[in-house]
């Protein structure tokens, strides 16, 4: 379970993290519980299409090692025509040592682009039709420059630097070294990514079992919803 408490306090981090970084957040990563219990259907696009604060530990139950926080910005939905953008785009938060476990998507293409001072680094792996690693190379595209790589070696993003990732490919990656900003003793990058529509439901294959959403200790109140969480309009 990953404590209400952590997840408060990684939220205020990124918001610090990103502010620094000069990447401005909407009004509603904002709101609080309250504020959102008085909004309407006015809202239902973040709400459906699972826009704003996402943190998990993906049931690792090692939140520093195995976790995420990051922000969804914009998405759309392939099974609703009320959402019809083709695309989505997140910030995410990459403290030293902490990173998602090794999965990959069905059918999203994106771009990870470092939006920090310090490195983002990429564990990349080719998988089978199957979904199991393989060996042979990989071709990727770092900023439009294509490149042939081993699978499972490692690609370091400079500061504004991007590599595209085919659906299907394995991944991970981290913040690492360089000028990353720190808060209590620890090192934070910061990423972006660009991508077609997201669907955190049913695209994510991870490679050793994971859950993509978190149980929660509500060891204390919460300050911001996350994007699971948003009450019904009018609730």
């Amino acid at each position: 379970m990953l404590k209400r408490s952590i997840i408060n306090r990684s939220i205020e981090i990124a918001m610090k993290i990103f502010s620094a970084s000069g990447l401005h957040l909407p009004e509603f990563a904002f709101w609080s519980p309250a504020e959102w219990e008085k909004r309407g259907r006015e809202c239902d696009e973040i709400r459906d299409c699972m826009l704003g604060w996402d943190v998990t530990d993906f049931g690792s139950g090692n939140f520093s090692e195995i976790g995420r926080t990051l922000f969804t910005l914009r998405n759309g939905r392939h099974d609703d025509p009320r959402y019809p953008k083709s695309y989505a785009e997140k910030f995410i938060l990459d403290p030293e040592g902490q990173r998602a476990p090794a999965h990959f998507h069905r059918s999203k293409r994106e771009d990870i682009i470092n939006r920090g001072n310090g490195f983002i680094v990429l564990e990349l792996t080719a998988s089978d039709p199957e979904g199991n690693p393989t060996g042979g190379t990989l071709q990727v595209a770092v900023d439009g420059v294509s490149r042939t790589i081993d699978s499972g070696s490692r690609v370091a993003l400079k500061p504004g630097q991007s590599i595209c990732l085919a659906p299907r490919t394995i991944h991970q990656f981290w913040g690492e070294g360089g000028d990353g900003i720190v808060i209590d003793g620890v090192r934070y990058g910061v990423s972006g990514e660009v991508s077609s529509v997201c669907d955190d439901r049913t695209d994510n294959v991870f490679i050793h079992g994971a859950s993509r959403f978190p149980g929660i200790d509500e060891d204390e109140p919460r300050r911001y919803y996350l994007c699971q969480e948003y009450p019904a309009a009018g609730a």
